[in-house]
């Protein structure tokens, strides 16, 4: 059973989605501010963390911030009623993996919930053989089968979002790839209100991936995967 954590202050919403998640199978643990949060954290660290953004105690960005220097690989979803491109665009660049604005539908959130949580399980449970890639003098592994990403023989930490659109870029690879691809692929949706969200993402990545430009842009298109198969 995976465990799910929620940080949201206001009382209704946040016993009703724990309820909907109870419901649906997860092991769900709901807290009202972030005090309480970093607590249950240090006594274990949940399979996902949905969190609210203006708490009493504190901005849900910064604790976000703070547990994603812990936990690299924390999955999480901000639920918000802040609404602003700025503000969802700042949420992707701490390495959220989705941005859910209120009001909201409980069936949605856990349809996202699901959905991402299928993306998890699948990459985890692929098997493929070791690919390797070449960009001037670097060289980049990609092992699907231990979900790791190597450049010039150095781990690169990337969130699950992240992991999702390398593999896809290097997987249809020299391919273009339009941002719709890529939402529509990576994340399960295809508004185009979010095709912002990929270049957050991309540029979130480039600054992982060094050395070495491992992804062109192609202006009015999307991206492509620069690497070369070796």
């Amino acid at each position: 059973m995976k465990t799910i954590y929620i940080v949201e202050d206001h009382d209704v919403i946040r016993n009703g989605v724990l309820q909907y998640m109870s419901l649906s199978g997860y092991d769900a643990k709901g807290f009202a501010n972030i005090e309480e949060a970093k607590e249950a954290f240090s006594k274990a660290v949940p399979d996902l963390l949905v969190q609210d953004v203006m708490l009493p105690d504190g901005d849900g960005f910064s604790f976000v911030k703070e547990m994603k220097a812990k936990y690299p690989d924390l999955p999480v979803i901000f639920l918000t009623a802040r609404v602003d491109e700025s503000d969802r665009i700042l949420g992707f660049e701490l390495g959220a993996d989705d941005y859910i604005t209120k009001p909201f539908s409980p069936k949605e959130l856990m349809l996202r919930i699901q959905a991402l949580f299928r993306r998890i399980d699948e990459s985890s449970g692929t098997r493929q053989s070791v690919a390797t890639y070449k960009e001037g003098s670097n060289t980049m592994v990609i092992d699907d089968d231990e979900h790791v990403l190597m450049i010039n023989g150095n781990p690169v930490s990337l969130t699950a979002a992240e992991w999702r659109i390398v593999f896809y870029l290097a997987s249809n690879a020299p391919n273009l790839i339009t941002r719709a691809q890529i939402l529509e692929e990576c994340f399960d949706y295809s508004f185009e209100s979010y095709e912002r969200v990929v270049d957050t993402h991309i540029k979130n990545i480039r600054a992982k991936l060094r050395p070495g430009s491992w992804i062109d842009t192609v202006r009015g298109y999307g991206y492509r995967f620069a690497g070369k198969k070796g």
